[in-house]
């Protein structure tokens, strides 16, 4: 893993601590919602650090994953030229279930006295209380939530509907902004395969390097 970066310097730094975001999932595969939500973070949170944690064994989904080492990939490729940015394995290596409580604790203990933000899209944060150990999570990080939209399947392609509704949610987290993209992992496995007119649209779904290891290694396709 790349070593942990020294806190930038400068007036508005120098009396604060590091801030250090948590940012898992599938990445199955990592689209462009997923890229533009990493640079909002790093941005408005002012993020010392971004770690990328593509989930190992997931307890929570019912499908079988990709394997590990082409979603790591596919991470390098997606958020790899982003600053302070680190795609971090720890989750695929791990042992048995893979719970963010866990992870947080790690990375507590990795940079001492530092601020967690824990970067999750507005999906994740209505199911947030069916997490294992969820107050242990809240308890060690801040919720940074993306708005995301109702439409997220596999024919929802475009930059524009109806977002998701937070107004009942009753837990403490702050708000990214950034526009309203329902793309989903769901909608780019669903084009892959498919006759030129839908596979096409490929490109607008993935980072372009992300869409060609897709492609090399034959990844999505439908089986015979």
């Amino acid at each position: 893993m790349t070593p942990h970066p020294e806190a930038p310097q400068g007036a508005d730094t120098a009396d604060r601590p590091l801030r250090v975001g948590m940012f898992g999932g599938a990445f199955d595969p990592p689209h462009r919602a997923h890229r533009t939500l990493a640079e909002a973070a790093l941005t408005q949170l002012g993020l010392d650090v971004l770690h990328i944690l593509p989930t190992g064994q997931a307890w929570h989904k019912s499908r079988v994953l990709t394997p590990a080492e082409h979603r790591l990939s596919m991470c390098q490729l997606a958020f790899g030229d982003l600053p302070n940015t680190r795609i971090d394995s720890r989750e695929v290596r791990r042992q048995g279930p893979s719970y963010t409580a866990d992870t947080l604790q790690e990375l507590g203990a990795e940079y001492p006295g530092a601020e967690l933000f824990l970067v999750l899209g507005a999906d994740q944060l209505l199911a947030f209380k069916s997490w294992v150990r969820w107050p242990e999570v809240l308890a060690q990080a801040t919720l940074a939530v993306a708005k995301r939209a109702t439409q997220i399947g596999a024919d929802a392609v475009h930059d524009d509907g109806e977002e998701m509704d937070l107004s009942g949610v009753d837990l403490p987290f702050r708000r990214l902004a950034m526009p309203l993209k329902n793309i989903s992992a769901t909608a780019v496995r669903a084009h892959v395969g498919q006759p030129v007119s839908g596979s096409s649209e490929l490109a607008v779904l993935v980072p372009e390097a992300v869409a060609s290891y897709i492609s090399q290694h034959s990844l999505y396709q439908k089986p015979p």
